[in-house]
């Protein structure tokens, strides 16, 4: 009968309820939770502490700017002339959200005996942004925040001197330790802006943000000669001169005028 035509005497079921099943397909083993920031979305809630329902910005890449301070190349022994970007690259699941006066706890990383900090403004992106996109720059940026650019030294001057790629230096766990993403600033807002690090209360680096050798709408540009930047991307920009080692028990505070601190100690 199945290949036959129905007719007219033939059976018919009738219909109640149609029920779906949706995919039963499953993971090897539960997916990481996706690594965030939360977010500031006014001056007053910057002083404010941040509650369970506070907005979370999801991180899907860290892109990193090196060499964008003249006094850092040149204390780094490099060439202070103006020419493209260095960029790498930093895990997402490696931002340890370490808010101000948290003192939060990040732990040595293996393989070093040399560890560094670098405080750097850090600019989240909130929108698709290509090479080939009309609109201006400044639109996909979502707000700013603070971070530091923890970096294995020796193991970074050991990759120099074979040429080699510097990710064992930059990428490891807990590597970019940052404060919360402020929505509410804007370039504009962060242009007389001073950028600064503490070691145990000592002032070891700081410098006006205006002194980087790119600028962000530059930096953002130059990226997307590479890469299509989606939201959730976060781009640490570069850090001024005073790097330097730091050891358990330090207490690390990295600021940008406007913004809210990164709070860290090495345990």
């Amino acid at each position: 009968q199945q290949h036959e035509e129905l007719s007219s005497s033939s059976l018919l079921f009738p219909i109640h309820r149609v029920y779906c099943v949706g995919s039963t397909s499953k993971y090897v083993f539960d997916p990481p939770p996706v690594p965030s920031l939360p977010v500031v979305t006014s001056s007053k809630q910057q002083h404010e502490e941040l509650s369970s329902s506070s907005l979370l910005f999801p991180i899907h890449r860290v892109y990193c700017v090196g060499k964008n301070y003249a006094d850092h190349v040149q204390e780094m022994g490099g060439d202070v002339t103006r020419s493209t970007p260095v960029f790498f690259t930093k895990p997402n699941d490696g931002v340890v959200y370490a808010p101000k006066d948290s003192q939060t706890p990040v732990v040595y990383p293996l393989q070093t005996t040399n560890l560094h900090y670098e405080v750097e403004l850090v600019v989240a992106i909130g929108s698709n942004v290509s090479s080939s996109e009309t609109t201006a720059i400044e639109d996909c940026i979502y707000g700013f925040a603070v971070g530091i650019d923890l970096t294995r030294r020796d193991l970074q001057s050991a990759a120099k001197e074979k040429r080699g790629p510097w990710d064992v230096a930059k990428y490891f766990d807990q590597s970019a330790p940052m404060g919360s993403i402020s929505s509410h600033i804007t370039l504009e807002d962060l242009k007389s802006s001073n950028i600064s690090l503490q070691v145990n209360g000592v002032t070891k680096q700081s410098a006006p943000l205006r002194n980087m050798i790119w600028s962000v709408p530059e930096i953002i540009k130059e990226l997307t000669k590479s890469f299509v930047l989606k939201p959730g991307d976060l781009i640490m920009t570069g850090t001024p001169a005073g790097v330097g080692p730091i050891h358990v028990g330090d207490h690390v505070v990295g600021k940008v005028d406007g913004l809210e601190d990164v709070d860290m100690v090495l345990v």
